[in-house]
């Protein structure tokens, strides 16, 4: 059960522990005015780990892979791109020649 918090029209603050279907509260318990009005207060959020807009939208080149290439061919040491199929072919075309 929430805790509810209202203010009389003198100024008074006081809770109230009761159920949301309850009935809210029309008098003040400490001088016994009214009407009273519920305050409301904003909920504390914390935002802390993963799974933020930086973190899973910021840029589409993190999702490519550290290198930056989303073909997984590995970049030799020339500069030149190769992948695993033309390495296997390479040493073949060497033996009929």
């Amino acid at each position: 059960m929430p805790v509810y918090e209202y203010r009389c029209p003198d100024g008074h603050t006081f809770e109230v522990f009761q159920r949301m279907s309850d009935a809210p509260s029309e008098v003040c318990e400490i001088c016994g005015k009214g009407p009273v009005e519920k305050l409301l207060y904003p909920v504390a959020v914390h935002f802390k780990g993963s799974g933020f807009y930086s973190t899973d939208y910021g840029r589409a080149s993190r999702k490519a892979g550290k290198d930056g290439s989303a073909d997984g061919s590995v970049e030799s040491s020339s500069g030149e791109k190769s992948s695993d199929s033309t390495e296997k072919k390479a040493p073949a075309a060497d033996k009929e020649g």
